[in-house]
């Protein structure tokens, strides 16, 4: 595999960066991971726009613009022999002295590679949930951006286990629902879909906002907030969501079930998204 590292293409084999990098010593860095759908990026407008959002935050001079990345894609595809894909976008702050700095920093590490996919189903995909112990940190400023900080996400996975059809369910220190592991929930009761606030510290998803603006453009209720395990558990519909697994139904989580891939709010908001990826947009309606 051929992957982009600071301006050079080269085999992952062949790929090296700096001990020194404030990525690896601090953890200080940001990346987003998108999806190709035949060769297009879906919604790489929004995720560009929260990337260089968390690098203006990080003081990290660097601003990642679309072209450059469509370029890189391009170039990455033909020596891939990608159409379908799962892309990774990776910034560091660059090698530097050790020692906690408070400057600006002004040599990113820049990074993308990728894995080939199948192309994506027309059917949605099913898991089952379960409530971790391990509760979600809050976020390291004041909003969390998705950075290399991925300890407590690491500790939920021991946690959780290797079981890749199940999903770990975060609550935050008070009780209240946050997240999946690597996605963002919903649930609907009565017709509602609900979902919890980026004030409980969760990852404001480009996928989680791109199934609000379906709710939107679907007249579709929903009610974003702060909600008690008990909401959830007495749900009707369950379903998770990130950029590669889109919207995946949950049909349970530890002894509560759910109709799961045949909830019929998530069916409708899944199929919209399948509508929505063959229109090959880069910005979220």
């Amino acid at each position: 595999m051929y992957l982009y590292l600071n301006g050079s293409y080269v085999r992952k084999e062949e790929a090296q960066i700096s001990p020194f990098d404030y990525g690896f010593l601090y953890g200080l860095g940001v990346f987003e991971t998108f999806r190709l759908y035949d060769g297009h990026p879906f919604l790489l407008d929004d995720h560009l726009d929260r990337l260089n959002r968390a690098l203006e935050d990080l003081k990290i001079r660097k601003l990642i613009t679309k072209q450059e990345i469509i370029a890189c894609l391009a170039k990455l595809m033909q020596m891939n022999g990608w159409a379908d894909a799962s892309i990774r976008l990776n910034i560091s702050a660059g090698i530097g002295k050790p020692g906690l700095q408070t400057i600006e920093y002004t040599d990113p590490t820049v990074f993308i590679y990728g894995g080939e996919l199948q192309p994506a189903p027309s059917t949605m995909n099913s898991k089952e949930g379960t409530i971790l112990t391990i509760r979600r940190n809050t976020p390291e400023g004041n909003e969390r951006w998705k950075s290399h900080h991925f300890l407590n996400n690491i500790l939920a996975k021991q946690e959780l286990g290797g079981d890749p059809l199940t999903e770990g369910i975060f609550l935050t220190d008070d009780g209240h629902v946050a997240e999946g592991i690597t996605s963002n929930i919903f649930w609907v009761k009565a017709g509602t879909v609900y979902t919890p606030s980026i004030d409980t510290g969760i990852l404001n998803g480009i996928t989680r906002q791109y199934v609000l603006s379906l709710c939107e453009k679907l007249q579709i209720p929903f009610c974003i907030g702060e909600f008690p395990k008990e909401a959830l558990m007495d749900a009707d519909e369950c379903f998770v969501t990130n950029s590669v697994q889109e919207i995946v139904g949950l049909s349970r989580i530890g002894e509560h079930q759910f109709a799961g891939t045949k909830g019929k709010l998530t069916t409708t908001l899944f199929s919209q998204y399948v509508e929505s990826r063959h229109k090959l947009w880069t910005r979220r309606i």
